[in-house]
């Protein structure tokens, strides 16, 4: 064979090979969108859910300096103390929000009481919580609410704790508290927690009340 007829049949390979590839071209290109869209979808289940949403942009009215009165019942008969001495920093951190409570003479930064965050879980469809109060022994106190709940309220359930007692000995008292934040209007936020001790009684009983003022 000849160098001439050599070339002349790698020349008829390649032409049959470009009319294999035009053919199949259309194929390949809807191939190729489909593995992008599975792809954007895999992807845009994780990004839609870690999206505020509804619930969590209502957070962001929450956001600002507060006055806070707190009010505490140790008891279902004991009379109610209440003192005016605390400040909330809330802020958004993604889709949650972070509390902090500390003294009107201290700061953030170094003098904080109380932290708490909130946030709305958009898989499981419910509000998450935790704090921790630096004034007892309770260590973090998990929460979480049955379901979505009504605009305006949030009502949580904490896991049961202890608290350590009032006397000279530890008595280690078991209860149980719930927690319902309730929205008045943008400057006006009421958060009350109930309490039952595991004493054979079980009376719920309303135990602290924060009261928030936003700061002008």
């Amino acid at each position: 064979m000849t160098t001439s007829e050599i070339i002349n049949e790698k020349r008829v390979d390649l032409l049959t090979v470009f009319k294999q590839l035009n053919r199949k071209w259309p194929l390949i290109l809807v191939a190729v969108m489909l593995s992008a869209n599975v792809f954007a979808q895999v992807q845009n289940a994780e990004s839609r859910m870690n999206a505020l949403g509804p619930e969590n942009s209502s957070l962001l009215e929450m956001v600002g300096n507060w006055d806070v009165t707190e009010t505490v019942w140790n008891s279902p008969t004991a009379p109610p103390v209440t003192n005016v001495k605390y400040v909330a920093e809330r802020r958004m951190i993604g889709s949650i929000l972070q509390e902090i409570m500390y003294d009107k003479g201290g700061s953030p930064l170094k003098d904080v009481e109380r932290i708490d965050y909130l946030s709305f879980n958009r898989v499981e469809g419910r509000w998450k919580y935790v704090s921790m109060d630096a004034r007892v022994p309770v260590g973090l106190m998990p929460a979480a609410s049955f379901a979505r709940g009504e605009k305006g309220k949030i009502t949580i359930e904490f896991e049961p704790f202890s608290l350590p007692g009032t006397g000279i000995e530890v008595s280690g008292q078991m209860l149980r508290m719930d927690e319902t934040i309730t929205t008045l209007n943008a400057d006006h936020i009421i958060k009350e927690q109930h309490f039952i001790f595991a004493d054979g009684k079980a009376i719920p009983f309303l135990a602290h009340r924060y009261e928030y003022i936003r700061r002008k």
